[in-house]
């Protein structure tokens, strides 16, 4: 009875202490952002939307809006050995409306492999209304074949979700001018996006694609719709509010994939903007670039819970700091950081331009995170 007390003592604490150091790996505290990669060494310039590509890798939408020779075009990243590195996977064509290069910000997989990417022309084109555009990048191989517009008629295109065979677009801004602001997510089938032609959405709110509306309030940031997500079970959709710093939760009807509810998940609670965001898809978390606080958090879907990852005053991103950033993306335990690093905000857009890392501490054999609830 002895021996086996003291066994069974002894196999508690152990048990105990590993746990302990896993949660301590996978819990909250500040991170010190460093870097992945120098754009500014590689010949890039403000980055925006990243995703997880089927094979491992992250592909990285790039404006370059610093130089008025390179076009804008979507990257892919890999890592080996730790080391990250670019690989180009095609340019984007110019606006025939406006003339004006592309300006891709979401970019998304579709179930076909086939990538889907916003062309927000608001970057690049101050005169000219609904003008943006979703576009389509038909892989074959592993290789770009062709860059197609798909959908017109956007006035800020932004964040970009395939689901189920289906294409989600947020538009930042819908019948501008109008105040409150009001913004939304569009929906279409990838099936009645195979015309000769694009198809251009009504511009006053009316369309029949928009799924869900939100309204912004912020009079200085008059931003709304902005990254989107999907929850683990695919029923229901998050979308970041900017220019209110919320975080909202659409439930879909499954036959319509309108909404049919609205939750928010949190608001503000250390937030000042909700740009880029990410859903874990083990433990439902939600991470999100906070572009006017220079931050990074962590949502807890369960309770609306805000815990900052990283932050930093403004830099010029040296080392890694955070730089203005709009997008996350999740790979290999830690969190990829776009910084647009935008002339906004009291921000100066210069060198270097980076993609900073985030490393979460988290190595969970025994899937810590799924055994307590995360």
């Amino acid at each position: 009875m002895q021996r086996a007390n003291k066994h069974t003592s002894f196999g508690l604490v152990t048990v105990s202490l590993v746990l302990a150091g896993m949660l301590a790996g996978c819990g909250g505290g500040m991170r010190t952002p460093t870097i992945a990669i120098n754009l500014t060494e590689a010949g890039y310039d403000t980055p925006d939307g990243m995703v997880n590509d089927k094979d491992g890798s992250v592909i990285l939408s790039m404006l370059n809006l610093n130089q008025a020779d390179k076009p804008a075009m979507l990257l892919r990243i890999t890592c080996t050995d730790g080391k990250y590195s670019l690989t180009k996977i095609t340019d984007l064509p110019d606006c025939p409306e406006t003339g004006k290069g592309a300006a891709p910000l979401g970019v998304a997989v579709a179930e076909d492999g086939n990538l889907y990417v916003a062309d927000n022309q608001t970057f690049v084109e101050s005169e000219k209304k609904n003008v943006s555009r979703l576009l389509r990048v038909v892989m074959k191989d592993g290789k770009a074949v062709k860059v197609e517009p798909v959908v017109i008629g956007f006035q800020m295109s932004n964040a970009v979700s395939c689901h189920k065979g289906c294409v989600y677009v947020t538009e930042t801004m819908i019948d501008a001018g109008n105040w409150p602001l009001t913004s939304g997510v569009y929906r279409f089938k990838i099936s009645e996006l195979q015309g000769a032609e694009p198809i251009k959405i009504k511009t006053d709110g009316t369309d029949e694609h928009i799924i869900a509306k939100l309204t912004t309030f912020n009079t200085e940031w008059a931003v709304g719709a902005n990254g989107m997500g999907f929850t683990p079970c695919g029923c229901c959709l998050y979308v970041c509010n900017f220019g209110d710093g919320e975080l909202l939760k659409f439930k879909l009807d499954p036959e319509t994939g309108k909404a049919v509810s609205r939750t928010i998940v949190a608001q503000l609670d250390g937030m000042q903007s909700t740009d880029g965001m990410k859903v874990c898809p083990e433990t439902g978390d939600i991470f999100i670039a906070d572009f006017l606080a220079n931050a990074i958090h962590k949502v807890c879907p369960k309770s609306g819970e805000v815990t900052t990852l990283a932050q930093n005053d403004l830099t010029d991103g040296k080392g890694g700091a955070l730089d203005k950033p709009s997008e996350v993306c999740l790979f290999d335990g830690k969190v990829l950081v776009s910084n647009i690093d935008l002339n906004l905000h009291g921000n100066t857009s210069d060198a270097p331009q980076t993609i900073s890392v985030i490393d979460l501490g988290c190595r969970c054999p025994l899937g810590c995170c799924k055994l307590f609830g995360r």
